[in-house]
């Protein structure tokens, strides 16, 4: 079969290539192997080429960690069967960016009719974070002031149509006219230039002083630092990660005054230790998909043998907007 396969590591135009002739893998007793369809890129596909993703998979492997497809062979203690159209998250080191994958039988679920494969694949990991985000870790109140970081890019994007979903008003920051109109265009009520704008600023003056009650980070850096200076008294900020480049060092004394929660969010740890909430979560999106009340934001899609390796680096380099998705 065609995979992409990293082989040492680096960065991905360096270390990712195309190889057409990769072993089919064989399922363990609770896995099924799936014909991929589609595969979503994100952030965190580049880091696992670097070797710096919080999985270090053995080498060689395939990236591509969200995809859409159909079950091709199943292990006996699985709970999908052959022929079952399924979406979820693959199991590394045999990723989504390939002819066929693995995954774990609970770590992919039923595909609902009338939900195209790209938008499944598409909004598996970022709706789930966004999900667990809002309302696993900071459990959002409807009427609540949600802040997030990144609006047009793929988690943003997810955060802001959750959030709305929920009830929340919705402040988002964006970098350029363009993205921040396209965060509005997703329900944002209000949208920030962060490269015209002090964003703190503009956010406690949105609030009347007041501060966001959630704020989604996934920048990091002065992007968190600022974040302390406009979250509200009993506000959290969940750290989602630092697609900025740094980590910040977080003043608990400061959040010990204003009597704010730091949140941190490893999404893909619940895959492993709670699995029933995935499962819920991912009962509630599909809900929310067929109602009308989501839309994967899909900005580009391309073919396996496309330059996979650009893409990657693209969505890492913030010049994306919305998923960009790799069909089979």
């Amino acid at each position: 079969m065609r995979a992409w396969r990293v082989t040492h590591t680096g960065d991905p135009i360096e270390v990712l290539r195309l190889d057409p002739d990769v072993d089919e893998p064989v399922p363990g007793p609770d896995q099924v192997l799936v014909e991929v369809r589609s595969c979503a890129l994100n952030f965190a596909d580049s880091l696992l080429c670097r070797g710096t993703y919080q999985e270090t998979p053995p080498l060689p492997f395939t990236p591509g960690l969200e995809i859409a497809g159909v079950v091709r062979a199943a292990g006996p203690d699985a709970t999908h069967a052959v022929g079952d159209r399924v979406t979820g998250s693959p199991l590394l080191p045999h990723g989504g960016l390939a002819e066929l994958a693995l995954a774990t039988t609970s770590h992919v679920f039923a595909a609902p009719d009338g939900a195209s494969d790209t938008a499944l694949a598409a909004m598996h990991v970022t709706y789930q974070t966004a999900w667990f985000a809002l309302h696993r870790r900071a459990a959002v109140q409807a009427g609540e002031t949600v802040l997030v970081h990144a609006g047009a890019g793929g988690m943003g994007s997810a955060s802001i149509q959750l959030a709305v979903a929920a009830g929340a008003t919705v402040i988002a920051t964006a970098g350029g006219p363009d993205k921040v109109e396209r965060c509005r265009s997703l329900g944002a009520h209000h949208a920030i230039d962060y490269r015209s704008t002090t964003f703190q600023d503009a956010v406690n003056e949105l609030t009347d002083g007041r501060g966001a009650d959630v704020i989604l980070d996934s920048v990091g850096g002065a992007t968190f630092t600022g974040s302390t200076k406009c979250i509200a008294w009993e506000g959290r900020i969940v750290v989602v990660g630092a697609a900025g480049g740094t980590y910040a060092e977080a003043r608990t004394n400061h959040a010990l005054v204003k009597n704010y929660s730091i949140l941190g969010l490893n999404w893909r740890g619940y895959l492993t230790r709670r699995p029933d909430l995935v499962a819920h979560a991912q009962a509630e999106l599909a809900a929310l998909l067929l109602g009308g009340r989501i839309e994967p934001q899909v900005s580009e899609v391309l073919a396996l043998d496309d330059d996979i390796a650009d893409a990657i680096t693209r969505v890492t380099s913030g010049a994306t907007t919305g998923k960009l998705v790799v069909t089979t």
